[in-house]
């Protein structure tokens, strides 16, 4: 977290509008410089202009294995700069430890994150792709960091996985800042359960088992680590309509005593239609929590599925 209290979240510069792409322009995104940077402070990185290439630039491409590529200029191939955005990547990883995300730019050799485009030889490319040097370098050493492409950030569904799981990292540094107690870990989790549940059925059942054998004498931190470890890995999983319906009829389950007949109904009605299309998560969602606040329930209220990320983001009204 910054200062300001915003999450912060690293960025290619050039999707902020900087002029640092090897022909002297930019990339911006809207969606990046504007939509989003009213809730995140963004740390804009060029690693290419960082190790001393120039703007212009001779643009560079990968080589040789895709699991291990070179980075060689498409001009000059004794222009190797692998060694230097490598380091670059392993140097920025040490100094930005707050991050709570980072948006690259996809296609690039030195911060596309999948199928990066890795030539043979004789210059044909090779099937599926590597990862930019910088981007694997960075990722390597904060494997639990949520990372995401500007492309498809344009995609609705994993825009808002993404941007959860941004506001989740958040959320556990602060924990972590406070201090680490068994009692916060086991708040912690209460609070993520139905979020978990929508995403990976299998992990929600998983991670209860994992705190449920946490004894008073374990290594809290070690276990702490597994756990967000696992954490982070389930959220990566896009919930889908069918683990979302499977969600709001948990949670309208607390609302059984309190709703009257015509009331219940209008609820499964519309996860029904929700379910199979018809109307976005926001719809029921939206009678869901109206129904709570007429009928407060503490434990439904801690919950963060119900508002994982800022309502004006709208990111439910698209899913």
């Amino acid at each position: 977290m910054s200062a300001t209290g915003k999450p912060k979240i690293a960025i290619s510069a050039c999707l902020l509008g900087e002029n640092v792409r090897f022909n002297g322009g930019h990339k911006q995104s809207p969606l990046c410089s504007q939509t989003l940077g009213e809730y995140f402070d963004f740390v804009p990185l060029c690693p290419e202009v960082a190790i001393g290439l120039g703007i212009p630039r001779e643009p560079i491409r990968l080589v040789g294995d895709p699991q291990q590529p070179q980075a060689v200029g498409t001009v000059h191939r004794e222009l190797n700069v692998t060694a230097p955005l490598d380091a670059y990547g392993q140097q920025m990883a040490a100094e930005h430890t707050d991050l709570c995300g980072y948006i690259f730019m996809q296609k690039s050799p030195s911060c596309g994150l999948e199928r990066v485009k890795v030539y043979r030889d004789n210059g044909t490319p090779v099937d599926g792709g590597g990862r930019g040097i910088y981007a694997q370098a960075f990722c390597a050493r904060h494997p639990n960091l949520p990372v995401e492409e500007d492309g498809r950030l344009h995609d609705p569904v994993l825009r808002e996985n993404f941007l959860t799981r941004v506001f989740v990292y958040a959320t556990w540094q602060q924990l972590l800042a406070e201090g680490l107690t068994r009692h916060r870990l086991l708040a912690f989790h209460s609070r993520y359960k139905y979020l978990l549940m929508a995403h990976s059925p299998a992990h929600y059942k998983s991670l209860g088992h994992l705190l449920g054998s946490m004894g008073k004498g374990c290594d809290l931190q070690a276990l702490a680590s597994d756990y967000f470890t696992e954490l982070m890995s389930a959220l990566k999983k896009c919930a889908t309509r069918g683990t979302h319906s499977n969600v709001l009829q948990h949670i309208s389950g607390y609302l059984k005593q309190a709703l009257s007949a015509d009331d219940k109904q209008e609820m499964q009605t519309l996860i029904g239609q929700y379910r199979h299309g018809i109307v976005p998560l926001v719809v029921p969602l939206t009678l869901l929590k109206h129904h709570f606040r007429q009928h407060p329930d503490r434990y439904i209220a801690q919950q963060a599925y119900l508002q994982p990320h800022p309502e004006n983001l709208s990111l439910r009204n698209a899913i």
